[in-house]
């Protein structure tokens, strides 16, 4: 079985990681959505709240699951028999950063990265952007799923 991951903090998803995770999900057997736990980063929306939400996105891919982590993500991965790591790349700077990060996690583990590059559509696109348009009453359908449009409308405006 051919198993990837696709870490990250998902505070809230996008449509960039929903189609990250498609594509992800249509080349592998099984994917993992592994939601960091940052207790030093203060988030909008609680950990089992991302997770809820990532699996009602998630539902029509049968081979994707949502798991929570906290630690290193090559431990994670060496722990759920994971031999890869997808990572979406927007930009320049997202590659000179992630490439470290890959060559680091290879270093300590094995564990293999892949970058995929973002559909243009969302080349732009990043979850605290989304929280700073909502939080200023913009209007981010379209960029997010549905359910996470509704949450953020309850969460920033009450």
């Amino acid at each position: 079985m051919r198993r990837v991951v696709c870490p990250g903090s998902f505070d809230p998803i996008t449509n960039g990681h929903l189609d990250i995770i498609g594509r992800a999900a249509r080349l592998y057997d099984e994917v993992t959505v592994a939601v960091l736990i940052n207790v030093e980063k203060k988030s909008l929306f609680t950990v089992e709240e991302r997770i809820d939400i990532l699996t009602t996105v998630t539902k029509d891919y049968p081979n994707v699951r949502v798991e929570k982590f906290h630690g290193l993500l090559v431990d994670f991965c060496r722990q759920n028999d994971i031999p890869a790591i997808v990572k979406g790349i927007r930009v320049v700077s997202d590659f000179d950063y992630e490439l470290q990060m890959a060559q680091l996690n290879y270093r300590l583990s094995g564990v293999e990265t892949l970058f995929m590059p973002t559909n243009p559509e969302y080349s732009f696109l990043s979850s605290s952007r989304v929280k700073e348009i909502a939080r200023y009453g913009g209007d981010v359908s379209g960029l997010v799923p549905d359910l996470v449009h509704k949450l953020l409308i309850e969460r920033l405006r009450g």
